[in-house]
């Protein structure tokens, strides 16, 4: 079972939260290049460094700014890699799937059943309502563009989802010794790691039901398939596709995108058709391609202790 391949004698429950210190800490040290950059044009244009955070995600060329923003993740990945090997003594698969190697037939095939909703759904919305969008499409900057979120967002992405299902739900796994309480606690987290995004000041809270449902979402495939493969698929297409296609002024990734969205979010549509329409199915389809049963048992079930573990 996924979640008992973290239960290790040595694998204590504080050293969770020591290693999502080290992994955080990890992740500020790599902001610091964006900080200096920023730093060295407001010195030169002799301007105050902008406070805002959409100022500061459009304050240097949107290519650089994501290049830097993606940079920390990096760092961050490299402290988690190093943080389960050799802090916590599991293999690094351990903390990806619970098969005897990653199934990257899983990644992809969850990688383009979710990009292709995704590019399907823009292009209906481009076409059927044309004056809702700016085409800003520049071959030159959207090849960097694509250089840089080729490389570096399934980086952030897979970062994203062993932390929270893989590393996270284990470790909540070991606390609670029930599977919907690290369900439910890696969701919250997740939701309430989004709260400095600027779709939330534009949306305003609401748009937690979204954050948090997409965690749900997340770990129930997860649990359910036992294993993150589809989750990575997921999250990566998501956010590769995204910003590939399309920004706007309001969205947490500023980037040179075929698109320019000028429509104002619509609370209903963008937070709640995922989470109770298109998540659903998607859970349909997961479940018929890879047969799964005992949904009440593996999402609710207990997380029995082997012998050594009882101490």
């Amino acid at each position: 079972m996924f979640i008992k391949q973290a239960f290790k004698p040595e694998n204590k429950y504080w050293k969770y939260l020591v290693g999502s210190v080290i992994v955080f800490l990890a992740s500020v040290i790599g902001q610091i290049p964006l900080m200096i950059a920023v730093f060295a044009k407001s010195v030169k244009e002799g301007e105050s460094m902008p406070v805002d955070q959409s100022e500061l995600l459009r304050y240097l060329d949107l290519n650089l700014t994501l290049l830097l923003i993606l940079l920390s993740f990096t760092f961050a990945f490299i402290a988690f890699y190093f943080v389960v090997k050799n802090f916590h003594g599991q293999k690094f698969r351990t903390v990806i799937t619970a098969r005897p190697r990653v199934d990257w037939k899983r990644i992809f095939f969850a990688f383009f059943l979710w990009g292709t909703f995704l590019m399907v759904t823009t292009a209906y919305e481009y076409y059927s309502k044309p004056d809702t969008f700016e085409v800003q499409f520049n071959l030159s900057k959207f090849a960097i563009l694509f250089i840089i979120a080729i490389v570096f967002i399934p980086i952030q992405t897979t970062l994203e989802e062993l932390i929270f299902r893989g590393y996270l739900m284990q470790g909540f796994g070991r606390l609670g010794l029930t599977k919907w309480f690290p369900l439910v606690m890696t969701s919250v987290i997740f939701g309430v790691m989004h709260l400095s995004n600027p779709e939330v000041g534009k949306m305003g809270m609401v748009i937690m039901v979204y954050y948090i449902g997409t965690g749900l979402f997340l770990g129930v495939i997860t649990l359910m398939d036992e294993g993150t493969e589809l989750a990575l698929g997921f999250h990566a297409a998501n956010n590769l596709i995204t910003a590939l296609l399309v920004t706007s002024e309001w969205s947490a990734f500023q980037t040179h995108s075929v698109l320019k969205s000028l429509s104002e979010p619509e609370v209903g549509y963008t937070v709640l058709l995922p989470v109770v329409v298109i998540f659903p199915i998607l859970l349909f389809i997961f479940s018929m391609k890879y047969k799964w049963r005992n949904w009440k048992e593996k999402l609710t079930g207990k997380v029995v202790l082997p012998t050594h573990e009882i101490y």
